[in-house]
């Protein structure tokens, strides 16, 4: 199962990565198809009740790759890690197969709750750098999490999600006309208030200074002398 999960890794990689010129070059260089052995090393203790031992490979993997796994994490064969530096896989995050995942993304949860608290990634999902995934719902097959995007709920099958926080804005490549799952930007709803305070005081004066000009105008017919007005 080992050697067989690995050559899935070396196939994904080769599939994924351009720059990968042949599977021995990518056994021996790629940091990703490395930590995920040491995982799978670090699962089969964590499985036998050898934790302390599983969480010591665990931290041998991150000091040499960069990757921090932690080995009671699920992950299929044929998930491609490319760069890796910077990601994070939390305890219970589950990943299927020919998921691709870019630097610095972290799988994490939201708060110090037990039980599920880590995403679970479908088949064929691409996550880009830095984005972060937190909390123990789904992100569906083939979705794509764009670069930097903060991802606090569920994401579709075929979904695009970019921003923070995540709003889906593609489904199978078509733009989602309904936008009314983004969130009111407050800081942009007080600017327009704002603007709509200072037109409306605008007009006010310009109401006010009008009345004033009519007061002070003086009938051309009329000269006054004192308190006097003497028809010319």
């Amino acid at each position: 199962m080992f050697f067989k999960n690995l050559r899935k890794d070396i196939r994904a990689a080769k599939a994924n990565d351009p720059a990968a010129r042949n599977k021995f070059e990518i056994w021996l260089t790629y940091s990703g198809v490395h930590a995920l052995s040491w995982h799978r090393v670090a699962r089969f203790f964590y499985k036998i009740k050898f934790k302390l031992l599983a969480r010591m490979l665990s931290q041998t993997a991150k000091f040499f790759t960069g990757i921090e796994i932690h080995p009671a994490a699920k992950i299929a064969g044929g998930v491609f890690i490319d760069h890796g530096a910077g990601v994070v896989i939390g305890e219970t995050a589950e990943i299927e197969e020919d998921v691709v995942i870019y630097q610095g993304v972290t799988l994490g949860g939201t708060g110090k709750e037990k039980g599920k608290r880590h995403p679970t990634v479908k088949r064929g999902a691409v996550i880009s750098a830095g984005a972060k995934i937190l909390g123990g719902f789904t992100v569906g097959e083939y979705a794509k999490i764009g670069a930097g995007a903060v991802v606090l709920k569920e994401v579709p099958p075929y979904a695009t999600v970019v921003g923070v926080p995540g709003i889906v804005v593609k489904i199978n490549g078509e733009k989602v006309k309904d936008l009314e799952q983004e969130k009111r930007d407050p800081l942009q709803e007080e600017i327009c208030a704002l603007r709509e305070k200072v037109y409306l005081l605008e007009r006010k004066i310009e109401a006010l200074t009008g009345n004033e000009n009519e007061k002070n105008v003086v009938d051309p017919g009329f000269s006054v002398k004192g308190d006097e007005k003497t028809h010319l």
